[in-house]
């Protein structure tokens, strides 16, 4: 659900900003498009902690090290190795993280 409301989210502010600058006149700015990039900025930076949190729970309920998420500062492939690990099955039963999310 949280990756959901960030695709929207962000989706939105995309298009606005997209608007804005289809109509920016000569120099291809706007007032929409320049309120579009500060919001954008403004909550890319408040979902950055969120994110972090969710991919450590996402690597907990397969039982590895919430320390995985330093793979994503690997350049070029560290944002697909964490794309992959995110949609990997998680350890059926309880682990040394807490019990299984799914039986809960």
């Amino acid at each position: 659900m949280f990756a959901l409301l960030n695709i929207i989210v962000m989706t939105v502010l995309m298009v606005l900003m997209g608007i804005g600058g289809g109509v920016g006149g000569q120099n291809g700015t706007s007032m929409l498009s320049l309120v579009a990039v500060v919001l954008l900025g403004l909550y890319s930076l408040a979902v950055v902690v969120p994110s972090i949190a969710v991919q450590v729970r996402r690597f907990h309920d397969q039982g590895k090290s919430g320390w995985y998420v330093l793979l994503g500062l690997i350049p070029w492939v560290g944002g697909f190795v964490i794309l992959v690990f995110m949609f990997l099955e998680g350890v059926k039963g309880a682990n040394a993280y807490g019990p299984d999310p799914k039986q809960a």
